[in-house]
């Protein structure tokens, strides 16, 4: 019988994702609601397009793989036009997250997931994405507040 070492727990896991969402956020909340619409760098989408995309894949990938759906990827969260707005989506999100990853035991994420019917690989690497996917957004986030003058949080602080 052999085992495989576990690096980090499911909670710690959890613990580390919910730490980059908390960092979003405060960078959510730094932007202006108008530059949070409009501002772009580069041909770059505005931070309310990139968080709109976060929005979409977090909580509803995590949904799919706690259900094995494999219903296509779909940026559509409802309208939302204000930054408040955005920002009590997030929350929502923050805690349907919370729900659905007590519903994943640890064995879950060595499986092979279909997620959004197209990415099929280990449900660890999915989770990993996510993380990966916001870090990079969010970097685009803390170019576009220091192109306006402002300071982002400092990104060691997840907490």
């Amino acid at each position: 019988m052999t085992t495989t070492a576990q690096v980090i727990s499911k909670e710690n896991l959890l613990i580390h994702w919910q730490g980059h969402r908390t960092l979003t956020r405060r960078v959510i909340e730094a932007f202006p609601e108008k530059e949070f619409f409009e501002f772009s760098i580069g041909g770059m989408r505005p931070f309310s397009k990139l968080t709109t995309e976060l929005l979409s894949i977090a909580a509803p990938a995590l949904k799919g793989i706690v259900n094995r759906d494999t219903k296509p990827y779909s940026e559509e969260i409802g309208e939302l036009t204000t930054k408040a707005q955005f920002l009590q989506k997030w929350d929502e999100a923050t805690e349907e997250i919370n729900r659905l990853w007590a519903q994943l035991s640890v064995e879950d994420f060595s499986e092979k997931f279909n997620l959004f019917g197209q990415y099929e690989f280990p449900i660890i690497d999915n989770v990993l994405y996510f993380i990966d996917n916001e870090i990079h957004h969010r970097g685009q986030g803390y170019v576009y507040l220091r192109a306006l003058g402002i300071e982002p949080p400092f990104f060691w602080e997840r907490g």
